[in-house]
């Protein structure tokens, strides 16, 4: 796995990844048990285009929710875990780009302010854009977005 800023940084969990590395599994533990996650990235009808989708995986049925809200108390932890598979997949696959939303507007919100907090580590290796009224833009602070689009920059350097 590549260790670069964010995941050297912030503490996240183990991951088991498929051959292609475009599926990535983990266990968040926390006081309501151990959850299974996974984040999944799913290359769209546009090439180098991928969306990203992440959620708990049913015990019962083994589908992935990603409306599920575990309240582990873990999500700093969950999160970096999460960005931390941008590095590998846009190691593995450089020209991705990485379509991002969440499942709801509070969900959005939670990951603008993730991208917010931790700008100045991530855009060391990638640009992010913001969806705002059906166009893309720099990401900036303080504003809000209906999703998020991340592409490796020039920058990134391989581990």
């Amino acid at each position: 796995m590549i260790e670069k800023h964010l995941n050297m940084r912030h503490e996240k969990y183990s991951l088991e990844s498929d051959s292609r590395y475009l599926l990535f599994e983990f266990v968040s533990v926390g006081p309501k048990g151990s959850i299974n996650k996974v984040v999944q990235y799913t290359e769209t009808e546009v090439r180098h285009y991928y969306n990203l989708g992440f959620g708990d995986v049913d015990t019962i049925t083994g589908e992935i929710s990603d409306s599920s809200i575990t309240n582990n108390g873990d999500s700093r932890k969950v999160l970096a875990t999460v960005a931390s598979t941008l590095y590998v997949v846009t190691s593995r696959y450089p020209e991705a780009a990485i379509y991002a939303k969440g499942s709801t507007p509070v969900r959005t919100r939670l990951y603008r302010i993730a991208i917010a907090n931790h700008l100045n580590e991530i855009g060391d290796d990638f640009d992010v854009y913001g969806k705002r009224q059906e166009r893309w833009q720099v990401f900036r602070r303080n504003v809000d977005y209906s999703a998020f689009l991340v592409k490796r920059n020039n920058t990134f350097v391989r581990s």
